[in-house]
Formats: structure tokens, C-alpha cells, sequence
């Protein structure tokens, strides 16, 4: 369906598990990405760019390149003797150091540093899936430095947030798994017994506050922390795993991270790491399933086709177009030489969710004959009223 749509490829010559995409699907991405940079701002999140590789020291130090480093892309060598990097596996180590560069007040908690940025790796080729397992993809990704007095507040704002962008998004069926540590296998985590139970002990306190529906998980816990991980139902009835909340004491120990308190002593922040859609790629693959490529109006790459009778109508069509782009609207002139019903099957077949078609009636009369995908006619219309009407369908 996302090549039907053109929303993105792939290529053998690319390389397998590498996402393209094309125009309309970089618009759905950016649209996505707007609308949570938009909500993040409101809460005082910063938006940062990091690169995509790192110095292998650097995951040596967070501990991913123990746990991952043999079953990711290997190491790159440079010209200079003993350097290496590594594609960027995830964007905390990197954040770490950005609240690391300069000397920190408890005055400047809780910090929350956003980043939509790509991370890489090697998934086996046998378990590459369409855009919902990939080798290159990009994650919502934040972490909220804090202290530990703030970590609830901090982790029920996330979780505020988090189901807020699900809802918006059509999900209504969605459980939050708390996931935790196997007590029988240490051996798959670091640090200390003691920041695991201020970890566990702090997830599941904020999210009995919080009315929703939880299931629990051993074995489930990232290396570093325990985690908070939101299920979620398809129109199909399928389960997926997209958004994450992290609590994490282990990063900020092993970067050695420190801000000054009001008494004027060092402290060791501790970090929460969040992605509502969890990564672009998968959680755009699960819409792309749920919709069945009808998606939101707001959200939709071409919101309109204008289906013009013939092409002396075409200027009219025109005229048309800059009127709706000057209100945000978007759309596409279908000015190829078929027939009115060709077109209206095809724009149906494309999920485009309104059809303007123009004929000598409305052309006479500067107006034009709606058409609402799964809705039928919905009567002529000057292109005021059109306007009208089209911001009454983005409030439903």
C-alpha cells in the first residue's frame, strides 16, 4: 500500500532495509514531526541535532557496544591509525554528552533535549519487514535530565503526552506494558540493585496514578532501566509495540553526569527517555495499516484533487488551487485527457479524501461539486463556503 500510495521505497542498489521517501510520504513524516514538535514545545522541550556516527568510545562508555556491538554494522576505520566510529544505534549517548558539555544548576532541571534523529542497525535480512523492521530509521526521540524528586512529575507528564499523540492518531485500543527486569538473569543489565529499585518502584508508582490500562512484563527491561512500552491495536486486531518511557539511573553514572544543588553539592541526574511514535518508520507503517491509507484529514499528503470536465477548465482550476493554497490546503490538478469517471475511480483508488470536479456549472458560477471519499456528493459549493466547510471536517 505504501508504494500504491507513493509514500516510499526501496532499493537493492540502496541497500536492504533502507527506507526511501518519496514526496508525499515526506510530507505525512514532517506532518507527524511538526505536530509533536509542536506539543513538545508547549512543554519545554529543546530540539537538538546530533550526528550520525560516534566514536566507538562512545558506546563503549553507554554500554550499547557490549550488549549490541557484535549484531550491529561494524565498526568504520579511518585513515588515522586506531580511529573508529560506529553508525549512531541510538541518540541518548549523545544527548548524555550534550548535557554533559558545560557545568549544570539544579536551577536548569528538569532539561528535556528532543531529537527526531536516525539511528542504524543490522537487523538480520530474514527479519526485515516493510517499513516495520528496517536497518535505518528515525526515532521521536527526548530525554528529560532531572532530579530524582522530579522523576513522577517528569514520567506523568510523558505518559500525558504519549497517550495524548496516540489518540490523535486514531488508536483508541492501546494497553501500557510495564516492563522489568528477569530477576533470574542480572547478567543482561547494568548497574546497581539499588538504582534498578528506585527505577521499578518509580514507573510503577506513576503509572498507578494514571487511568489506564497496564499489563506487566518480566525480561522485558532495556539494559539500563526499566521501561514503560504502549501496545497497540489495528483495525485488524493486530498487536504492536510503538511508544516507550524509559527511567533510567545507569547512563547518567556511567557518563559521570553532574549538576550542582541548592546546596551547593555535586548530584547525579537521572534520565527518562521517551518516544511517543517510538520510530517514524514503523509507527507510519501501523497508520498506513489502520487507515487502510485513509488517514486523517489533517495529516493526508493531497487532501483534494480538482477534476477538471475537460481541459478548458483548466484555468479555472488554477484559479482555484492558489485560492485553497493561500488557506493551507493542499492538492492536486488531475489534468490528464480521461473521462470525469476515470478520474473520480482513480482519485478513490488513491485515498485522496475530497474531489472538487469542475464543469461548465461551476465553472459559470465560481463554484464547485464536492465529492467526499465514502460519503458521496455533498452538494455545490462556491469556494468560500468550500473553505468553510473543509475546516468543519478538520474539527471531527
Amino acid at each position: 500500500m505504501g508504494a500504491e500510495l507513493e509514500l516510499f521505497m526501496f532499493s537493492e542498489k540502496v541497500g536492504q532495509g533502507l527506507p526511501m521517501w518519496l514526496p508525499k510520504g515526506t510530507q505525512l513524516r514532517e506532518r507527524l514531526q511538526n505536530y509533536l514538535r509542536n506539543e513538545q514545545e508547549k512543554q519545554g522541550y529543546q530540539m537538538v541535532v546530533t550526528p550520525h556516527i560516534g566514536s566507538k568510545s562512545l558506546y563503549v562508555t553507554s554500554g550499547h557496544y557490549a550488549k549490541y556491538g557484535e549484531d550491529s554494522f561494524q565498526p568504520i576505520k579511518t585513515p588515522k591509525d586506531g580511529e573508529e566510529f560506529l553508525l549512531k544505534p541510538m541518540n541518548c549517548p549523545h544527548h548524555c554528552e550534550i548535557f554533559g558539555h558545560k557545568p549544570r544548576s539544579y536551577r536548569e532541571l528538569p532539561l528535556r533535549i528532543g531529537e527526531f534523529g536516525t539511528v542504524y542497525r543490522y537487523e538480520q535480512s530474514g527479519e526485515l519487514h516493510g517499513l516495520s523492521r528496517v536497518r535505518g530509521f528515525t526515532q521521536d526521540d527526548a530525554h528529560i535530565f532531572c532530579t530524582k524528586e522530579q522523576v513522577k512529575g517528569e514520567f506523568l507528564k510523558v505518559l500525558e503526552l504519549t497517550t495524548m499523540v496516540i489518540k490523535k492518531m486514531g488508536f483508541e485500543n492501546f494497553t501500557a506494558q510495564i516492563s522489568l527486569r528477569d530477576p533470574e538473569k542480572p547478567e543482561k543489565y547494568i548497574g546497581s540493585e539499588e538504582n534498578w529499585q528506585a527505577a521499578e518502584a518509580g514507573i510503577i508508582e506513576a503509572v498507578g496514578e494514571f487511568d489506564i490500562q497496564t499489563v506487566t512484563a518480566l525480561g522485558e527491561a532495556a539494559f539500563y532501566g526499566p521501561k514503560l512500552d504502549f501496545l497497540i491495536k489495528d483495525a485488524l486486531g493486530r498487536s504492536w509495540q510503538l511508544g516507550t518511557i524509559q527511567v533510567d539511573y545507569n547512563l547518567p553514572d556511567r557518563f559521570e553526569l553532574e549538576y550542582i544543588g541548592s546546596d551547593n553539592k555535586t548530584h547525579r541526574p537521572v534520565m527518562i527517555h521517551r518516544a511517543p511514535f517510538g520510530s517514524m518508520e514503523r509507527f507510519i507503517s501501523i497508520l498506513i495499516e489502520h487507515t487502510a491509507g485513509k488517514f486523517p484529514l489533517w495529516l493526508t499528503p493531497d487532501q483534494y484533487a480538482l477534476l477538471p470536465i475537460s481541459d478548458r477548465f483548466l484555468p479555472y482550476c488554477e484559479e482555484i488551487k492558489a485560492t485553497l493554497a493561500k488557506h493551507d490546503i493542499r492538492g492536486f490538478i488531475d489534468d490528464r485527457a480521461e473521462s470525469i469517471g476515470r478520474k473520480i475511480r482513480d482519485t478513490e483508488l488513491k485515498r485522496v479524501p475530497i474531489m472538487l470536479i469542475i464543469g461548465d456549472k461551476e465553472a459559470d458560477n465560481q463554484q464547485v461539486s464536492v465529492r467526499r471519499q465514502g460519503h458521496g456528493d455533498a452538494g455545490i459549493m462556491s469556494v468560500a463556503e468550500f473553505i468553510t466547510y473543509f475546516d468543519g471536517l478538520l474539527g471531527e
